[in-house]
C-alpha cells in the first residue's frame, strides 16, 4: 500500500470517529422517494395549486369508494364516509388506500385547511406542510395504517390539523 493511500484511509477513520452509523444513512427527504415522487422543474415546489392538481387524481381509492356507492368530493365529510364504507383488510380495498389514501387526504387538506400546503422534499416525495411549518408524511402514515388494517383518514385529517 502505498503512503497516499495509508494517509487517506488515515483521514476517513478520523472523520469517522465518534460517529455512529446512523449518521451515514439517508434521511426520508433525501434517500429515495417511496410510493410517490413528483418531478419536474424547480419552481413547481412554488406552484401549490398545481401540485395539489398533480396530487388530486386517485383513480384507485376513487373507483373503490364508487363500487361501496360513495362519490368522493375532496371534503372533509368525505374522509369519513369513506372510513365506514372502506374495509384495508379486503385485497381491493387495502391496495386502493394504499396507493391512493395519502394523495387524498393530504389533497383534502391542501384545500380545506388555512396555510397548509404540498410541499416537495428534496427527493421528489411530497408531505403536507401545516401552517406552523410541520410537515406531515400523510403518504406514509395512511400506507402504515393500511399496511396495518385500518383505516382512520378522518381522525388524522383532525389530529394534524389540531397538533402543533
Amino acid at each position: 500500500m502505498s503512503a497516499r493511500n495509508r494517509a487517506m484511509r488515515r483521514s476517513w477513520r478520523s472523520r469517522l470517529a465518534g460517529q455512529s452509523w446512523r449518521g451515514w444513512l439517508p434521511s426520508p427527504k433525501h434517500g429515495t422517494a417511496r410510493g410517490v415522487a413528483v418531478w419536474g422543474r424547480p419552481r413547481l415546489q412554488r406552484d401549490s395549486e398545481r401540485l395539489v392538481g398533480l396530487l388530486a387524481g386517485c383513480p384507485n381509492l376513487r373507483a373503490c369508494a364508487a363500487a361501496h356507492g360513495l362519490i368522493l368530493d375532496d371534503h372533509p365529510d368525505s374522509l369519513a364516509a369513506l372510513d365506514r364504507v372502506l374495509d384495508p383488510r379486503s385485497d381491493a380495498d387495502g391496495r386502493a388506500l394504499h396507493r391512493d389514501g395519502g394523495r387524498d387526504r393530504g389533497t383534502v387538506m391542501a384545500r380545506h385547511r388555512p396555510g397548509t400546503r404540498w410541499h416537495l422534499w428534496p427527493n421528489g416525495h411530497p408531505v403536507i406542510k401545516l401552517a406552523s411549518g410541520r410537515p406531515v408524511n400523510v403518504i406514509a402514515i395512511v400506507s402504515d395504517l393500511a399496511d396495518a388494517g385500518q383505516a382512520r383518514l378522518a381522525a388524522l385529517y383532525a389530529d394534524a390539523a389540531t397538533g402543533p
